[in-house]
């Protein structure tokens, strides 16, 4: 069980490292078209999506700014507290 827990807290720290890149690189226009940023899009969207989905839901989707990868943070760092404090 012990080993469970560590393995899904490095998996949650993981996505998290990979959003904030990706937010990172939505500064750098040049390095998007990378195949380290295509292979970061391709790990953090399938948790980006729903987020944007629930910010565009309550209303929140707020044109050009994305507010889906500090949802995503929010809920990942809430994840990993439960897990933690299993």
């Amino acid at each position: 069980m012990y080993t469970i827990k560590i393995a899904l807290e490095l998996l949650l720290r993981i996505i998290n490292s990979l959003i904030l890149i990706r937010v990172i690189l939505t500064f750098f226009p040049t390095l998007r078209s990378s195949q380290i940023a295509y292979f970061i899009y391709q790990m953090t969207e399938p948790i980006l999506a729903p987020c944007r989905a629930i910010l565009d839901k309550l209303g929140l989707g707020m044109g050009m700014i994305d507010f889906s990868p500090l949802l995503a943070m929010i809920l990942l760092n809430l994840l990993q507290t439960m897990v933690f404090a299993l």
